[in-house]
């Protein structure tokens, strides 16, 4: 069968492949086992038609809006299904108001099913507050951004957060086998032949995606010329022409997680640390300043002074950046990062901080002891700005005297600790407690 007579054969089938196989039931619905297995909690809420206001937080791919669509098929209700991309204030008021006179009027409640929620700002998310608060809608939100800095913490506290799990390769490949093998929404009407490593390399570049397995799939088995025999044979060559890169998520969510992963590598593994820049940069196309501004505060609130030739690396690896840019100054950076992580650690730097700002906050506002303020001028002795000790004029360049306000006089906020080069400075303040 060659791409003519297929599309002459397959005008109902104008749907793309992904579409077509979209699950109906719950039973056909493949992963996400640990939220609608038998037993789970949202499994027995759509099967008994009595879902409450959810989030479906997921990457791409992983079944959100399939998810809803099931909700769709099992509801007694009436569902309604807007994209916040070019969704409306008026057009989620229109949907409120019919959801209000169909609830007074017939007793019948309006699921609000809203994709892509994240992309709704503010005002438009405090627009379905009263009316989820009211129960005059069910709302069901889906977002690939994570919902904590997303959405509205009004909405967000007003619904139960469901996390999907990214797919796995598993997943695409009974995805792929049930449409080879399915003559009505499938391609099971073809003599398909598909070679393992063929659906495994389509697998592996989707990244988890069913949505994109199946598209390759399909592209695969309409653009293949068939035999003397009427089949079609999927080969890996084949499949490495319809899909070609992997599939890389890069949305907000991901690049903090990565970042996060990068910052907590800095402090254990230099082989993690490394990839994780790496990866963000040549996969996901992050900014390299982005792990370099990282790296510098990382420097200092988890090497500090242990190592302070930690930051200057850090500091010249941004200057190597900015004069000779990317990929050379990848090994710059690189070199910083490897530096950072193999260096002796301390978090003194910080827990000070924490210290002070803890005392600021306990205190208020606080005097400058008398002997330290300011005496350029005549007549700062008249007021008594006066008693302060030089310390050059002491031996080691060292006087006791009172630096702190009173009510902190005794306070104590930097400790250091035996790690690295700090280990001379917990000398020195031990020998000035003597």
């Amino acid at each position: 069968m060659d791409l003519f007579s297929y599309e002459e054969a397959e005008r109902p089938r104008a749907r793309l492949l992904a579409d077509r196989m979209r699950p109906q039931t719950l039973d056909e619905y493949i992963g996400q086992e640990h939220i609608v297995g038998q037993g789970k909690l949202l499994r027995r809420a759509i099967e008994g038609d009595q879902v409450s206001s959810i989030l479906l937080y997921g990457p791409p791919g992983c079944g959100k809006t399939t998810l809803a669509n099931i909700i769709s098929l099992r509801t007694e209700g009436d569902f309604v299904k807007l994209n916040a991309v070019d969704a409306s204030v008026k057009d989620v008021r229109e949907v409120i108001d019919r959801a209000r006179s169909n609830k007074t009027l017939y007793g019948r409640k309006t699921i609000l099913f809203l994709d892509e929620v994240h992309r709704f700002n503010t005002s438009r998310q405090d627009a379905l507050l009263p009316a989820v608060e009211q129960g005059i809608i069910i709302f069901i939100g889906a977002t690939t951004e994570n919902p904590f800095h997303h959405v509205n913490g009004a909405l967000l506290s007003r619904s139960t957060l469901f996390q999907l799990e990214a797919l796995e390769e598993k997943h695409s490949m009974e995805a792929m086998r049930r449409a080879m093998a399915d003559a009505d929404r499938g391609l099971g009407f073809m003599k398909l032949i598909a070679d393992e490593e063929a659906l495994q390399h389509i697998a592996a570049m989707s990244g988890g995606d069913i949505r994109r397995s199946l598209n390759a799939l399909e592209l695969a088995a309409v653009t293949t010329p068939s035999e003397p025999d009427g089949s079609v044979h999927i080969t890996l060559e084949v499949a490495q022409e319809s899909v070609r890169k992997p599939s890389i998520r890069a949305d907000m969510s991901t690049q903090y997680d990565v970042l996060s992963a990068f910052h907590k590598s800095v402090r254990g593994s230099s082989d993690a640390a490394l990839f994780w820049f790496l990866y963000a940069v040549e996969k996901l196309g992050m900014d390299p300043m982005t792990f370099l501004r990282r790296l510098i505060v990382a420097c200092s609130e988890d090497i500090g002074l242990a190592n302070p030739q930690a930051m200057v690396q850090a500091v010249t690896a941004m200057d190597a950046y900015h004069k000779i840019g990317w990929p050379e100054a990848k090994y710059n950076i690189s070199q910083a990062i490897l530096f950072a992580v193999e260096s002796p650690k301390s978090n003194s730097t910080a827990v000070a901080i924490g210290n002070v700002m803890n005392a600021i906050e306990r205190n208020g506002n606080l005097e400058v002891p008398l002997h330290l303020r300011d005496t350029h001028y005549k007549g700062a002795a008249q007021l008594g700005h006066e008693g302060y000790k030089y310390p050059h004029d002491f031996p080691n360049h060292y006087v006791k005297q009172q630096y702190l306000p009173d009510p902190l006089a005794k306070a104590s906020f930097y400790k250091a600790t035996e790690q690295g080069m700090e280990e001379k400075i917990k000398q020195n303040q031990q020998r000035r407690l003597r």
